[in-house]
């Protein structure tokens, strides 16, 4: 008779996570112990007791009881690291991106750190139908500028209270070329009716 392993989920077959099961014959929690959690607790009590020699840190040293300092509050932190996941990620490659990523430039120019003053604009580009189709296109335009109309329109400048200080409307009948000036902050505005 052979035995099978009985899988509940993929999800254990494919987490390639460390753990310690049992110690000698003394059998840890069923789920094991990450390897991961206790390379935090070492490295976390390690600082605790370096910390405990460094001026600001050490005035805790006489506050806090050392079995809380250097034993309960990284146990405790390394529990929390071991279960947290950024992204998908163990704590501590999410916390090397994150440090990487706020050390590294935001912008780069040929594969290298950008100047801030180094940003190139492209300067304004204004397309303005020159009539040569049937009709007028409605558009607004803000001065200053120069605009030469070759269809026939009529120009009209409406009320103080307006939009547009000029008012281009297509017209029946022959075509006189004109050019209209705007000042700067003018706006112009061509209707189609």
């Amino acid at each position: 008779m052979s035995s099978q392993l009985e899988i509940r989920s993929f999800r254990a077959v494919f987490a390639l996570e460390r753990r310690i099961y049992q110690v000698d014959r003394l059998r840890l929690n069923p789920g094991g112990v990450p390897l991961r959690g206790i390379a935090y607790a070492l490295a976390l009590m390690l600082a605790a007791l370096l910390a405990g020699a460094v001026p600001p840190a050490s005035w805790l040293v006489g506050v806090v009881p050392w079995y809380i300092r250097d034993l309960a509050a990284p146990i405790a932190l390394s529990i929390l690291l071991a279960s947290v996941r950024l992204d998908g990620r163990p704590f501590h490659v999410a916390a090397l991106s994150l440090g990487a990523f706020a050390v590294r430039p935001r912008r780069l120019h040929r594969l290298a750190a950008a100047p801030r003053t180094a940003r190139w604009h492209p300067p304004d580009v204004l397309v303005i139908p020159d009539g040569s189709d049937a009709r007028f296109r409605a558009l607004r335009f803000r001065g200053p500028g120069a605009l030469s109309v070759r269809t026939a329109h009529v120009r009209t400048e409406p009320t103080r209270f307006a939009r547009a200080d000029i008012v281009l409307r297509p017209l029946d009948g022959p075509a006189r070329p004109t050019v209209v000036e705007l000042r700067p902050g003018a706006v112009l505005e061509v209707r189609t009716r």
